[in-house]
């Protein structure tokens, strides 16, 4: 029976054994998560093959669900550490390499 709900696990060091996966599909996952985030390509293939040699094993469907790293926005440093904006202040972001003030930041 194909269930509507799914039992969602993050794959990562501590789930690198074949065993150990084998042992959370017996247990009910049925989506492995790969936080591409961390770690590289090579790491999570050698995790992915793991995990569909443990599906085999168990004669279970497992889908991958693959977290791919999304845009960032990082702010630069700040003349005196952080600042607190006011609500309706004008403040700029700007890709100019600044320091960081109450009116400006890149």
């Amino acid at each position: 029976m194909i269930k509507k709900t799914k039992i969602v696990c993050t794959m990562g060091p501590s789930t690198g054994k074949q065993e150990i996966m084998e042992k959370l599909i017996d247990a009910g996952m049925n989506v492995a998560r790969f936080n591409f985030s961390h770690g590289d390509h090579a790491e999570h293939s050698v995790r992915i093959n793991m995990l569909r040699a443990a599906a085999a094993a168990a004669k279970k469907p497992v889908a991958l669900l693959l977290d791919t790293k999304g845009p960032e926005m990082r702010l630069g440093n700040f003349v005196e550490g952080k600042v607190t904006i006011e609500q309706g202040q004008k403040f700029i972001l700007t890709s100019r390499d600044v320091e960081g003030t109450k009116e400006i930041c890149s």
